[in-house]
């Protein structure tokens, strides 16, 4: 299991190279869910969401000899531009592959970083089953997307960082998919503040993590029809356990209020932020009983957009395939 020495010593490797995410807060949105919100903006982040952290700390943590080899990842958009941006940083080739539905801008992206796509079909046995493919010809590193111990030592900065920006949290929720984010931040925010609750959040239609937690198993996600694409994996082998571990509750949200929370963000704090990133705000709309009263911190994980498509445009249904 990810120790908070191997958080820290993560934020020493990485911090020269990543921002340090503002947090910002709106008076209207606190009067929406009824609480006082924190938002941790990642969408800030270079590459545009917070997958830069663990994917860098990853890079620079390979020897010579290792990244001499480039890297290869699978990702639904964000972690593989973020690990093209890092491999850039170092000088190595990286290889990302990615669903062919893949959001336009987030493929645009990786080759702007100087990743090579490869394509594949838009489920997950497909994406594993072609990185292990491209690993084996070209001998590259793989670099999971949230199930390596590197990667969530990375994201686990972001704990770091909000509780040092924001004094007397009384919970701290984060979108989940794979879990990386949320499990680096649950080790860091119960090693440096413990009496912080933590909360995860993702889509209704996509509620493997919350099933999982429930039944005390880690169960698959099941062809997951969701507008938040950052959120379709189910929980890791090494991010499940610290979940169980360390989060109270993960709650859900509709994919109308998610689409209703992405239009807040951007229509009232005026921020560009991801479907992905509103999870988390949609679900404490929904569960105003969890907000009521209490300060939490809330992050927002990205805001990679295809400005084209904006949900309340074309419609939840055009935007989640369905």
């Amino acid at each position: 299991m990810v120790q908070f020495d191997d958080i820290n010593r993560a934020y020493e490797r990485v911090r020269g190279h990543i921002h340090r995410t503002p947090v910002l807060t709106s008076r209207t949105l606190n009067r929406w869910v009824g609480g006082e919100l924190y938002f941790k903006c990642e969408n800030f982040q270079r590459g545009g969401a917070f997958k830069f952290r663990g994917a860098l700390n990853a890079v620079l943590m390979l020897s010579d000899a290792e990244a001499a080899r480039g890297v290869v990842t699978h990702s639904s958009g964000n972690h593989g531009g973020a690990l093209a941006l890092a491999a850039r940083e170092r000088g190595i080739p990286a290889h990302v592959v990615l669903p062919r539905d893949a959001v336009g801008m987030k493929r645009q992206a990786v080759l702007e970083y100087g990743g090579f796509v490869v394509p594949c079909d838009p489920d997950l046995g497909a994406r594993q089953a072609t990185a292990a493919q491209v690993t084996e010809q070209t001998g590259a590193i793989l670099v999971h997307p949230y199930d390596d111990a590197r990667v969530i030592a990375g994201q686990g900065t972001v704990g770091l960082e909000v509780i040092e920006q924001v004094q007397g949290l009384d919970m701290l929720i984060a979108p989940v998919g794979g879990g990386g984010l949320l499990s680096g931040i649950a080790v860091a925010v119960a090693s440096r503040a413990p009496r912080v609750a933590l909360m995860g959040a993702e889509p209704a239609e996509a509620d493997d993590a919350r099933r999982s937690l429930l039944s005390g198993e880690r169960l698959p996600s099941e062809n997951p029809r969701t507008i938040a694409d950052g959120l379709r994996a189910g929980l890791g082998t090494l991010t499940f356990p610290i979940l169980q571990r360390y989060v109270g509750e993960i709650i859900t949200a509709r994919e109308d209020t998610i689409v209703e929370s992405m239009r807040m963000l951007w229509e009232r704090m005026k921020i560009v932020v991801e479907p992905s990133a509103a999870v988390a705000l949609a679900a404490l709309k929904e569960r105003p009983d969890l907000a009521r009263g209490r300060r939490i911190g809330v992050v927002l994980t990205g805001g990679n957009v295809d400005l084209a498509r904006l949900p309340w445009q074309h419609g939840v249904e055009a935007s989640t395939g369905s």
